[in-house]
């Protein structure tokens, strides 16, 4: 293990029914006032948004609403809550959705005590001083934001789609309620299991050292999502798996995974933001695309961490006989793993090559990954 410091101050209240006491949570940091953020209106149909805002008033916490969070979230939505939140003076932010919700949440916050544009914070020009404290109801898992301290938000004049990040952005409580999760979509649930496989294999395959402990840990949350994503598609109401599935996420991008590691980046997101920030695709069926692609570039870097990897998670020989597999088992659930099957034209690797070049620069990855690197790699999916 190399030296390290894990700090995740993020309490989670995991269980049935516990988005009831999400007044009592926000009363126990002394708030008295919140922002509702969330994205579609199904959380008003289904009842979520009503037991949310009766449990603040039954503490006495007033509250404003904005919903309207969209997939991969815009920076101008953004601007509109931290609007809504600086004129009403509120206290907090409680995001009602899944993790582009809780994103720009965590943008909200930082926003609501920032005299400046919000789009500071992600280009460098400020950083986080303050913020409002987050809290969180997760109905999908996938991002594991919930349990960390970044959040991923596209400006959408720019097309720009770069992380914000700060320990002052962990949400205090996130409340994760399996049942909450029953009635996500078959594909955005490929989308979500993918989402989680890149947060592992990013690391996996980057890290110049990685512990036989986190090896072993990564290993244990890809198998997990394989067997409850199978599970969940052949019946939705698993409660077990459903819940097996969430933690799994929470584990992927909490910090445990990173523990004792060294010399890791991540190379499909860099990518991806550039697909989705331009095109709009889902985010984990952008990854879905590029992570086999990305694999097929890099096997030679690592062969002893691509045949442990076929080997531990997929009982096969060989790092190629591994990618073989993940790219099957992505197709199988219900994932892209082509250009076309995403709907993108083939003509959207140069765009999205020079887009991506320009996360590479800002993530100080573009000397490893020139711009003409990055299309090679898009080509390989095309």
């Amino acid at each position: 293990m190399r030296d390290f410091t894990f700090f995740n101050p993020t309490r989670i209240e995991f269980g049935k029914d516990k988005e009831a006491n999400i007044g009592q949570y926000l009363k126990e940091f002394g708030v008295d006032s919140a922002l509702i953020l969330y994205g579609s209106e199904r959380v008003k149909k289904n009842g979520l948004f009503d037991r949310v805002a009766t449990s603040l008033k039954e503490q006495g916490i007033t509250y404003a609403e904005l919903g309207g969070v969209v997939s991969n979230p815009l920076i101008s939505r953004v601007r509109d809550a931290v609007k809504v939140t600086k004129e009403n003076n509120l206290q907090a932010v409680v995001a009602v959705g899944g993790g582009s919700v809780m994103d720009s949440a965590k943008a909200v916050a930082a926003g609501a005590k920032y005299d400046g544009d919000v789009w500071d914070f992600f280009v460098g020009k400020a950083v986080v001083e303050k913020a409002l404290p987050v809290f969180s109801i997760m109905t999908l898992a996938a991002t594991g934001s919930e349990m960390n301290m970044a959040g991923v938000v596209t400006n959408d004049e720019t097309r720009q789609k770069y992380p914000i990040v700060s320990p002052l952005l962990f949400p205090k409580v996130s409340v994760i309620n399996p049942e909450l999760m029953a009635s996500v979509p078959r594909d955005y649930l490929a989308y979500s299991a993918v989402d989680i496989f890149s947060h592992c294999l990013d690391l996996y395959f980057t890290a110049s050292y990685l512990p036989e402990f986190s090896a072993e840990l990564i290993e244990a949350i890809l198998k997990t999502v394989m067997r409850t994503t199978d599970a969940l598609l052949k019946n939705s109401d698993d409660y077990d798996a459903r819940g097996e599935f969430a933690w799994a996420a929470t584990m992927a991008l909490n910090g445990n995974t990173f523990v004792g590691v060294e010399g890791n980046t991540y190379d499909t997101h860099m990518i991806e933001h550039a697909m989705s920030a331009l095109y709009n695709v889902p985010h984990g069926a952008g990854l879905a695309v590029v992570l086999p692609a990305w694999l097929k570039d890099i096997k030679n870097q690592m062969p002893e961490r691509f045949e442990r990897f076929a080997d531990k998670v997929f009982d096969v020989a060989g790092g190629d006989a591994g990618i073989d597999k993940l790219t099957e088992w992505f197709s199988a659930i219900g994932a892209p793993v082509t250009f076309a099957q995403a709907g993108l034209p083939e003509d959207a690797v140069d765009p999205i090559a020079e887009n991506a070049f320009g996360n590479a620069k800002l993530w100080q990855m573009d000397t490893m990954y020139p711009q003409e690197r990055i299309a090679n790699i898009l080509r390989l999916a095309v």
